[in-house]
C-alpha cells in the first residue's frame, strides 16, 4: 500500500527534525563557540604542544590499526565467505563481538590481560608497557574496529562466487595470482569502505582507549582523550571546543573521501 501524500511529508518532516535536533545543532553549536573568537584563537589551540601530539599519536594509532585490519579482515572475511569448517558460526559471533560489547567492558578486559597482575603481565619485566602506552591503545582501538572491514569484504564475496577464481585455478594460477588478480579487483570498493569506517571510528574512539591509556598529554592522550581532559580536568571549555573541532574536521574529510569514492564507484 502506498502511503498518501499528507504522510510522506509527515514522515520526512519528522525524520529531518530528528536528524536536525540530534545532529545539526550540536555541531553548530560547537562550530560557532569555537570560532566565536576568531580563527586565530582557533589556531592557536590547536597549536599547542599537547594538541600535535595528540593529533600525531591518532594518526599513528590509524595508521598500524588500518594496515592490520586489513590484512586480517580481508583473510578472516576469505574464510568466512570460502571456508567451511566446525566452529564458523562461532567465529561470525566473534567478529559481530565488538558491536555488542561496551567499549569500557574492552579496555577493563585489556587490563585484566595485560595489566601487572594479569595473565600477559610479565612481559612488563622485559621493558614491554602494554597498559597505560601505545600497544594497549593500538589493541583496545583494533578491537572496536574489527568487524568492518570483514562485514564490508565478505558481502562482495558471496556476490562475486567462485566461478572465477576456480576457472584462474584450472588454468594453473597459485592461490597468490588468483587473489591479486581476481579476488583483490572484486572485492576493492568493499574494502575500501571498510577502510574508510575503520579510520572513522579510530579517530573517535574514547571509551575503549581511556581505561588503557595513562592520559598525559604528550605520552599517551589522542585528541579524544585531549578533548575530555580540557573539558573535564582542566576546565578550559574553548580548548575542548577547539579539539573537537579539529577531530570532527578530521571525520568529515573521512567521510567526504568516502562519498568521493561512491561517486567513482558508480560512475564506472
Amino acid at each position: 500500500m502506498k502511503p498518501s501524500t499528507p504522510a510522506r511529508l509527515g514522515l520526512r518532516t519528522i525524520a529531518l527534525l530528528y536528524l536536525f535536533a540530534l545532529l545539526v545543532v550540536p555541531i553548530v553549536l560547537i562550530l560557532v563557540r569555537t570560532f566565536g573568537p576568531g580563527l586565530d584563537a582557533f589556531l592557536a589551540s590547536v597549536r599547542t604542544p599537547a594538541a600535535i601530539s595528540a593529533l600525531n599519536l591518532s594518526l599513528l594509532i590509524v595508521a598500524i590499526v588500518v594496515p592490520l585490519n586489513v590484512v586480517f579482515g580481508v583473510a578472516t572475511a576469505l574464510a568466512l565467505a570460502r571456508g567451511r569448517f566446525p566452529g564458523k558460526g562461532l567465529l561470525q559471533a566473534v567478529v559481530d563481538l565488538p558491536f555488542a560489547v561496551s567499549p569500557i567492558v574492552v579496555g577493563v578486559s585489556l587490563i585484566m590481560l595485560w595489566g601487572a597482575g594479569g595473565w600477559f603481565g610479565g612481559v612488563e619485566s622485559l621493558g614491554f608497557q602494554v597498559i597505560f602506552g601505545l600497544p594497549g591503545m593500538v589493541i583496545a582501538t583494533i578491537f572496536v574496529t574489527l568487524p568492518f572491514v570483514v562485514r564490508e569484504v565478505e558481502p562482495v564475496l558471496h556476490e562475486i562466487g567462485t566461478e572465477q577464481e576456480q576457472a584462474a585455478a584450472t588454468l594453473g594460477a597459485t592461490g597468490w595470482q588468483t587473489f591479486r588478480r581476481i579476488t583483490l579487483p572484486a572485492i576493492r570498493w568493499g574494502l575500501t569502505y571498510g577502510i574508510v569506517l575503520t579510520v572513522a571510528r579510530a579517530l573517535g574512539e574514547f571509551g575503549a582507549v581511556i581505561m588503557v591509556s595513562s592520559g598525559f598529554p604528550g605520552v599517551s592522550q589522542t585528541l579524544t582523550l585531549l578533548v575530555h581532559s580540557r573539558y573535564i580536568d582542566d576546565h578550559n571549555t574553548y580548548g575542548a571546543y577547539a579539539a573537537a573541532t579539529l577531530l570532527m574536521g578530521l571525520a568529515l574529510a573521512t567521510l567526504l573521501g568516502m562519498a568521493l569514492l561512491d561517486r567513482l564507484r558508480r560512475k564506472r
